[in-house]
């Protein structure tokens, strides 16, 4: 792969590490989650676990604030437009 990268002259590559957290806009989602539903609980069984993070994945669908928040500290900005309120 780096042979192919360094004969063609139009393309660049950025190598990144393997993991790095603070470019993962999903980090910033667990978070939310581990904050919110996940909180002092102690779930009776797997079931228990997927319905309260469903629930609260579904709450936060629907907060754009939230997710653009999670979108801009990874470095990231939303492109899609808002719908405004009429």
């Amino acid at each position: 792969m780096r042979a192919f990268i360094e004969s063609q002259d139009w393309l660049t590559a950025h190598y990144l590490p393997p993991y790095a957290s603070d470019l993962n806009p999903v980090v910033g989602i667990w978070s939310l989650l581990r904050r919110s539903c996940q909180a002092n609980t102690a779930f009776a069984d797997p079931d228990h676990l997927i319905r309260a993070l469903r629930r609260s994945l579904r709450k936060i669908q629907y907060r754009s604030d939230l997710i653009d928040g999670c979108l801009t500290e990874a470095g990231l900005t939303p492109t899609t437009p808002r719908l405004q309120p009429q």
